[in-house]
């Protein structure tokens, strides 16, 4: 999971974005229009974002579809010390 995350956040393009979106997340599950809204970025970059992760394991989708709420897995929470240093860097 650590070079996963080393990958996502501090490895690749769109790592600051990805950063942004888990401290969101951190605060409380959101759909992908209120990131979007509360981050000022593009929809489609959100959605881009979401699936990196959700295929990373970071987040996981609720059951719904319309308005599908993210949130953090449990695998990434047991890994927030690594994210918070490789957010330090990237910040």
């Amino acid at each position: 999971m650590e070079k996963a995350l080393w990958y996502l956040f501090a490895g690749s393009r769109g790592g600051a974005n990805r950063v942004r979106i888990v401290k969101e997340l951190a605060d409380q599950p959101r759909n992908a229009n209120e990131l979007a809204d509360e981050l000022d970025l593009n929809y489609n970059t959100i959605d881009h974002h979401l699936d990196m992760l959700e295929e990373h394991n970071v987040v996981e989708p609720s059951d719904h579809d319309y308005g599908k709420l993210y949130f953090l897995t449990d695998q990434f929470e047991q890994h927030s010390d690594t994210f918070e240093t490789i957010s330090e860097k990237v910040s």
